[in-house]
């Protein structure tokens, strides 16, 4: 069994959907993308299904086994599904049946509470568009944005601080040789970044873009008493 295997078999899911903010074509990706970070023992949308704005989340409800939670919109301009997202989340953490949290939305409210939930030492992921204020994605131990689950995606050129954020934890992984495994680097990255994804830059794995980039260099070596071979990044002098 993988190290992925192991710590997406022992990770618990509570998959939290704010309805009012996140569009349901997305969320057959959103939903593979969180098998790669564990189980949804349960998964809930929250909004007001006496709204008509609600109508194109039903068959979605039914295709994915998705519970709705009832909020009504009692004021005019507010929202109250974030309350309602909030109180349940709380529930669900006394009740000791999770051991993560995934908050599906790109509303700064949920920042909190993504605080809260590490702070009782559960893990928790965010996933939403890239306009999500950083507040709310720097909260979570991991932030996923939902353009980099589409097909086509938008890729973005490399910016100065993701290049330096790269050297950072190469550094931080390499031992006297200046060697660092890609695994401990790719823990470092999202530790140092949570909503850093390789993704966005056009890459489907991480060891690719470190290969494409003339900045560092890569190796395999072999480990362990099965002989698997394993990358190493090295910065270059």
């Amino acid at each position: 069994m993988s190290v992925h295997d192991t710590i997406t078999n022992q990770t618990r899911l509570a998959v939290l959907f704010d309805g009012d903010n996140i569009s349901p074509k997305k969320i057959e990706a959103i939903l593979n993308e969180i098998t790669k970070l564990g189980t949804a023992n349960i998964k809930r949308v929250y909004g007001d299904w006496t709204s008509s704005s609600m109508n194109s989340w039903k068959e979605i409800l039914h295709k994915f086994s998705i519970q709705p939670i009832q909020q009504f919109s009692y004021t005019t301009g507010k929202n109250s599904t974030d309350s309602a997202l909030i109180i349940d989340a709380m529930d669900i953490l006394h009740d000791n049946v999770i051991n993560g949290l995934c908050i599906v939305s790109s509303d700064s409210d949920y920042t909190r509470l993504a605080t809260r939930m590490r702070e009782s030492g559960q893990v928790v992921y965010g996933i939403g568009e890239k306009k999500t204020p950083e507040a709310f994605r720097q909260a979570c131990d991991q932030f996923i944005f939902i353009e980099n689950l589409e097909p086509e995606i938008q890729v973005e050129r490399i910016p100065k601080e993701i290049m330096e954020l790269l050297y950072s934890a190469v550094e931080d992984a390499s031992d006297e040789e200046g060697w660092g495994l890609l695994s401990v680097i790719g823990i470092l990255l999202r530790q140092k970044k949570p909503d850093f994804d390789h993704r966005t830059y056009g890459y489907k794995k991480l060891g690719e873009m470190f290969n494409s980039l003339d900045s560092f260099e890569i190796r395999l070596i072999t480990m362990g008493p099965e002989g698997q071979s394993y990358p190493q990044i090295k910065r270059k002098e």
